[in-house]
């Protein structure tokens, strides 16, 4: 048998169907009522023209019909097009376009956008809004085609069907769209489940608040529904995720650093019950040690986990629970990516692809059956990444002799801040479109709530003016608000190698002077 991504709602369905699946707000469902809505959602989603294989795109906020959705396209044979809900509306008309997605749902928040996506697009037919007002013009009731469509029988996809396609920054200043299949998503799923679900005789209750366009949120969901569990399933916002913590008893979340540190920073952070935590993960992005060391201490019923990867691997590595303590011992483990996980190999290899000695700093290349299909549409870039069944992560990093991962530095020109991917390329692509910039670069440099941020260095055109304000202004027309720089340096020229390239070095030093890596 093939791994199917439907696979868990089919045992969950048949052993426990009276076992709540989903809460979202008033909304309760049982496995039982969850699966039935499933099932006529896929019905209807091939009456709107879904076939086998085809993409259909999700703009919408956490909720538990993101979870239909999921599990509706690949009953119904379709592969899921999650979209980055930050992103602007020229970045998510090209992701429809380049992989031919041709049914988007909205919900209440993006429907406002879904003119100007039909405008954009090429590829979109039909928008479908999934909230809870009137339905606009031009657009299905979410509620009405599913009543209308009978259940239909699972198409039985699996193995290296595509399930996914999901949107990642570009080294060429446009988004990639990585392809995972029912096997490789599955595998995904249950690294996470076995790396954060205790064994306990209580069915596990999960969080859902790591936004479900991203590979982290998609992750803990899969895991969920292998365990057969409960999901709760939100937006995230700190008030409301400490809230439903105490109200469901959730057991199970991941959260990136920068949501965890504005959970630790409400000011109500200790009126609420939060002891039925038993597995807290974070990733996405290097977490403050202090921050960490704050949240160990308000929680001390809850296992930590560090999860580093990258959305072409699910997952590569974990930090485990016996690796989180407080004394200086082991507490300089915090600081490492973890080992990696059952499902993985990983090691640090040269320009070369050979591997390095421990200790020596290299380039995290990591391989395993959760490795993606390739970059939609992109075999360059394929084959750039994926290289001897090995794929390159871009993150420069060290071994220790006991297998725990060290990040110091990035190979690739990417930033990532508050657990986003960024690419120069892209940003610089929309700065270079200003009339009054003559060349630019763009770099990250250090912050403490995001880790790292967007920081732009201009060269004006000759007689040229343009202020940083207007610089912002001019980029939210091509790219998502958390890729544009906030602050900028306005140079005479770029430092250049005798090559010709820019010179990023020289301009990261001064900010990263006193660190003791090139990243956050």
């Amino acid at each position: 048998m093939s791994f199917q991504l439907v696979q868990g709602l089919h045992r969950a369905v048949q052993a426990h169907p009276y076992r709540i699946a989903t809460i979202c707000g008033e909304r309760q469902q049982t496995y039982k009522s969850f699966t039935e809505r499933v099932a006529r959602l896929a019905g209807a989603l091939q009456k709107q023209g879904m076939a086998k294989g085809d993409r259909v795109g999700m703009l919408a906020l956490n909720s538990d019909r993101f979870l239909e959705y999921f599990f509706a396209c690949w009953w119904g044979g379709g592969a899921v097009n999650p979209i980055n809900i930050r992103w602007s509306a020229a970045e998510v008309a090209y992701s429809l376009d380049d992989c031919e997605t041709k049914i988007l749902l909205v919900d209440d928040a993006y429907k406002d956008m879904a003119e100007e996506l039909q405008r954009r697009s090429a590829s979109l037919r039909t928008i479908i809004y999934v909230g809870d007002g009137d339905t606009p013009a031009g657009m299905q009731n979410y509620e009405a085609i599913l009543s209308e469509s009978c259940p239909i029988a699972d198409a039985g996809c699996g193995g290296d069907d595509l399930a996914i396609v999901m949107y990642t920054g570009g080294t060429t200043g446009f988004p990639k769209g990585v392809m995972h299949s029912h096997a490789t998503a599955s595998v995904g799923g249950y690294a996470v489940e076995a790396g954060l679900f205790e064994a306990s005789s209580l069915a596990p209750c999960s969080l859902l608040v790591a936004p479900l366009f991203h590979v982290i949120g998609v992750g803990l969901a899969m895991a969920n529904f292998i365990a057969g569990g409960t999901a709760i399933v939100e937006p995230f916002s700190p008030l409301d995720c400490m809230e439903s913590i105490e109200k469901h008893r959730a057991s199970q979340l991941i959260l990136a650093p920068a949501m965890l540190q504005m959970v630790m920073d409400h000011p109500d952070v200790n009126k609420f019950d939060m002891s039925s935590v038993i597995s807290l993960a974070y990733g996405g992005a290097v977490i403050s040690e202090s921050v960490l060391r704050r949240a160990m201490s308000q929680w001390p019923s809850a296992r930590f986990r560090q999860v580093y990867g990258m959305t072409e691997m699910f997952s590569a590595s974990w930090l485990n629970p016996h690796d989180h303590h407080l004394d200086e011992g082991v507490g300089l483990r915090l600081r490492s990516a973890g080992r990696a996980h059952k499902f993985m190999t990983i090691r640090i290899v040269n320009g070369n692809g050979e591997e390095v000695e421990r200790g020596t700093v290299g380039e995290i290349s990591a391989s395993g059956p959760s490795m993606m299909l390739g970059y939609w549409n992109s075999p360059e870039q394929t084959k750039n990444t994926i290289q001897d069944g090995w794929i390159r992560s871009g993150d420069g990093a060290y071994m220790d002799e006991n297998g725990y991962i060290f990040i110091v530095d990035r190979v690739k020109d990417m930033i990532v801040s508050g657990g986003e991917n960024i690419y120069s390329a892209e940003v610089e692509n929309a700065l270079a479109k200003h009339p009054a910039v003559v060349s630019c670069a763009v770099i990250g440099i250090p912050d403490k709530k995001w880790g790292e941020a967007v920081h732009g260095v201009i060269v004006l055109a000759a007689g040229k003016a343009v202020t940083a304000e207007e610089l912002v202004s001019h980029c939210r027309e091509y790219i998502a608000g958390y890729k544009i720089p906030r602050t900028f340096d306005f140079l005479e020229s770029l430092p250049l190698s005798a090559a010709g390239k820019v010179q990023k070095n020289i301009l990261r030093e001064p900010y990263w002077r006193n660190t003791d890596r090139a990243v956050n």
